[in-house]
């Protein structure tokens, strides 16, 4: 299954935005216009899934009025809505699901539903207030979505949202995870756990990957001979790589001496093994030569093959290299334009099309709508 449909209202940047989305999409846009934000919408419905709404909500985004767009004026309600597909063809009929959340906060600024609608192949499961949230107004400080009492009919749309996984591994906390925090995290997308969750892999999975790993790195790093994970005698994980040099014996170096890039690269390839879910990327080309960036689809592409899987990648980024594919189509990248009135998808033009159709790159015809507006006069504010 992959989300086909997103529609946001008075989410944080977006007043009011509706786009379809495939199997791969590509988020561009200039600086604080709301590439993170779009990414966090999806992560919400994974968190009010897992955690419930409260937590969600107050404990991991800062309640209602954080989340609330600036730009909202007559409207005070945040709207999420989500449609769900198993086929990979063109659209057609009712989704086989669609999820909605509307929320709202009451007098103790507590988040709150106002609407939870779940429909299956057009036909309603879910319509929420319902009779038993009249009799008992408590009952709409959660939603139903993360109640098993109350989600059997809809499950496999909790059990999906439950598969999203957000990536954004940072290299400076894969090497020192205790710098970052004294207590266990899991599933960190930052990277505090990463090494732990390689090591915790199944011994043949984990040896099959890393080697899998290497080879693609090999792009990257082509000294990299050999790549395992370890458990020190203090109990602490460690990545171990043996790098071919002048010396017969390959000298072998843990995650402390990996450079960024390494790092980074590594991780993008390890989260495509992990799960089966939307995979987020939050701008995969920091640290990585433009040669390699170019090569980052493709890896994926490969990496699926190997899986037989088709997992749906939502990516933002400022990167031309990592969107200059030939394989990638106009319709896949999501183009966000600040305004006075929140933050809007700009969708391809007609003109945009047919310069797509007479050779001209998709990155080409649509990164220069994301450059900041009078950025050349940057230098002169200084």
């Amino acid at each position: 299954m992959y989300i086909s449909r997103l529609r946001l209202k008075n989410w944080k940047n977006f007043q009011n935005v509706d786009t379809v989305l495939g199997e791969r999409a590509f988020v561009i846009g200039p600086n604080a216009s709301g590439k993170s934000n779009f990414l966090d919408a999806l992560r919400f419905l994974r968190d009010v899934s897992r955690d419930g709404l409260r937590k969600a909500v107050d404990g991991q985004r800062g309640g209602v009025s954080a989340i609330r767009c600036l730009a909202a004026r007559r409207h005070s309600q945040i709207e999420i809505l989500v449609n769900l597909r198993s086929g990979t063809g063109p659209e057609k009929g009712p989704a086989d699901w669609e999820y909605e959340l509307i929320l709202n906060q009451d007098n103790n600024k507590r988040a709150q539903i106002v609407s939870e609608v779940v429909m299956k192949a057009g036909t309603v499961v879910l319509s929420r207030p319902d009779s038993a949230d009249a009799t008992d107004p408590q009952r709409l400080i959660q939603t139903a979505l993360e109640q098993i009492s109350l989600n059997q009919k809809f499950r496999d749309v909790a059990d999906f949202f439950d598969t999203i996984s957000y990536q954004h591994l940072v290299p400076q906390v894969v090497r020192d995870p205790r710098g970052f925090t004294s207590g266990s995290v899991a599933n960190d997308p930052f990277g505090r756990d990463f090494l732990l969750r390689i090591l915790q892999t199944r011994s043949d999975v984990r040896k099959s990957r890393l080697e899998k790993i290497r080879k693609a790195l090999a792009v990257a790093v082509p000294q990299l001979a050999e790549l395992e994970a370890v458990m020190d005698e203090s109990g602490v994980p460690h990545l171990l790589g043996a790098y071919e040099h002048w010396r017969p014996n390959a000298a072998k170096q843990n995650e402390s001496q990996f450079s960024d890039g390494t790092l980074r690269l590594l991780g993008l390839l390890w989260s495509m093994f992990e799960g089966l879910g939307p995979l987020l990327l939050e701008e995969p080309e920091i640290s990585l030569h433009p040669e390699v960036v170019r090569q980052i689809p493709r890896l994926f592409s490969n990496i699926q093959r190997y899986r037989k899987i088709s997992r749906q990648m939502i990516v933002s980024t400022h990167s031309s290299d990592l969107i200059s594919d030939p394989s990638i189509g106009l319709e896949e990248i999501i183009l966000l334009v600040p305004s006075l009135e929140g933050t809007e998808i700009v969708k391809p033009s007609s003109a945009d099309a047919a310069a797509v159709r007479a050779g001209v790159s998709a990155a080409d015809v649509m990164l220069p709508k994301a450059a900041p507006k009078s950025v050349e006069q940057l230098s002169l504010a200084l």
